[in-house]
């Protein structure tokens, strides 16, 4: 048992790392949605969208490919310089050649010239940290992660206010004071870009003394085996940013000019409320990925893994009915504004969604462990190919709720295929009938909660305690083991 402590204690803390930035973030939905116009707040989400791509590009697989070499090979300095030096290499020749095309990309992707010259600094300062945050995560520094992540997030959430409330408060009260100079009027979006480029540049100055400790050696052998085991993950990694940011961008490209943003901008807005299931989600990702790793070569790992799972889908499936059952008094604290609230009926579908996702991602943990990586980028580039194909098809008669059913119809047939053939490569005695059985209950309720009995708590409480009576019952045992162990 001292195994799951040792994995519930870092994942608690890259929950930490996860949880208080997102929800640091999550005071910025209000802050755009009350400041913003909802064609803005869609144009802004476009672009964060385009970002999403060329972070996934400029990472190219990196990431978990560190990960993977740092735990086989036995020279782990070997690993990290020559890791170090292909991400700076690869980052440094993009931002020359993205700075000499600004123009050209702008026009590419209709977007602004001066939002692509700050997106480009972003991307390139965040490529840079990519493997100094990695090898804090493989050395186990959770708390250094954790407290480097959630300052990052501090000062672009103080920025973001500070440009965008008392900056123009300021501006206006005192017309000739020194600050006036920084106060631009209808440069909202302006700011934003500006508050992630200081926040990230402050993260890269931290984190910048690794590379001033290694030798700069670069071991050319070592890196095309590296780059052969990432590649696949590459092009998994783009497959994911189409699953998970295309839609906002179909939806501008195919709606009619005068709808698109705005349409754009209530779906990301209420797309927003999913933010809870992405945080348990990404923080249980955050945490798994290196103990999946470093615990591959136990005799006992296929077991561990199938109880990690039916665990997993245990909280998932009541954070996705919880979050259903009070969806109407989260909206209240994140989106104000209730001009974007036309979007909420597409809320259940994508949380429900995000669960497929993190379930997917414990059922493909057995192609990163055999080195069939490409197994992951097949499967993802079937759900891009779902979404894009539901996207075309449904955006222009569906609008956004289109976008949802793409979304969630991707990620649930990437959990279905990875199960299925992880079976055959790589069995694990994953205990589907009760697996089965908690995700369709917490489904079940959560649609009579929603559409049957929506914001009348009467009905939707007393169903979550039914569920959450159910899941003791059945799991008491082992659950009262688990505890006893984490405690001591």
């Amino acid at each position: 048992m001292s195994l799951y402590k040792n994995l519930f204690k870092q994942t608690a803390i890259y929950g930490l790392a996860t949880v208080l930035p997102r929800m640091f973030g999550f005071l910025l939905v209000p802050l755009y949605t009350d400041l913003l116009p909802k064609v803005a707040y869609g144009k802004i989400t476009e672009v964060f969208a385009y970002m999403i791509f060329f972070n996934v590009v400029l990472a190219y697989g990196m990431e978990t490919t560190f990960f993977r070499f740092y735990n086989t090979e036995s020279d782990k300095e070997n690993v990290l310089e020559t890791s170090i030096i292909s991400i700076f290499s690869s980052t440094i020749s993009f931002l020359i050649i993205a700075l000499l095309y600004q123009k050209t990309l702008a026009l590419f992707l209709g977007i602004d010239v001066e939002y692509i010259n700050f997106t480009i600094w972003i991307l390139v300062l965040d490529a840079l940290v990519i493997i100094p945050f990695s090898r804090l995560r493989a050395n186990q520094n959770s708390m250094q992660y954790a407290i480097i992540k959630i300052g990052n997030v501090i000062i672009n959430l103080s920025l973001n206010v500070w440009f965008l409330i008392y900056l123009p408060r300021i501006a206006k009260t005192q017309p000739n004071g020194f600050l006036k100079l920084l106060y631009f009027e209808d440069f909202q979006i302006g700011y934003i870009f500006i508050s992630n480029i200081i926040a990230s540049l402050v993260t890269f100055i931290i984190l910048s003394p690794i590379y001033f400790k290694i030798k700069w050696k670069f071991d050319f052998d070592l890196w095309k085996r590296m780059i052969l085991y990432g590649s696949p993950i590459l092009v998994a990694g783009i497959a994911f940013a189409i699953n998970e940011q295309f839609d906002k961008i179909l939806l501008a490209k195919l709606l009619p000019v005068k709808i698109a943003e705005s349409e754009v901008g209530v779906y990301s807005a209420c797309y927003k409320l999913g933010l809870f299931m992405v945080l348990y989600r990404t923080a249980y990702t955050l945490g798994i990925e290196p103990f999946f790793f470093s615990h591959s070569s136990n005799e006992d790992a296929p077991q561990t893994y199938a109880t990690i799972t039916k665990y997993f889908v245990i909280l998932g499936s009541f954070i996705l009915l919880f979050v259903i059952v009070f969806a109407d008094i989260f909206k209240f604290m994140m989106i104000r504004d209730s001009s974007y609230w036309e979007a909420m009926k597409v809320v259940p579908l994508i949380i429900l969604a995000n669960f497929f996702l993190g379930i997917y991602t414990n059922l493909s943990v057995w192609y990163k462990l055999i080195d069939k990586t490409y197994i992951g980028a097949y499967i993802s580039v079937f759900g891009a190919f779902v979404t894009l194909i539901l996207n075309f098809l449904l955006i222009p008669t569906m609008s956004y709720y289109g976008s949802a059913i793409a979304t969630i119809s991707a990620y649930g047939s990437m959990m279905f295929v990875s199960y299925y053939f992880g079976n055959k490569y790589y069995p694990i005695p994953y205990d589907i009938k009760k697996i089965a059985g908690y995700l369709m209950i917490s489904i079940v309720f959560s649609i009579i909660s929603f559409y049957g009995f929506r914001e009348n708590y009467y009905v939707g409480i007393p169903l979550l305690l039914v569920f959450i009576y159910f899941t003791y019952y059945n799991e008491k045992e082992t659950l009262k083991l688990i505890i006893k162990n984490v405690k001591t």
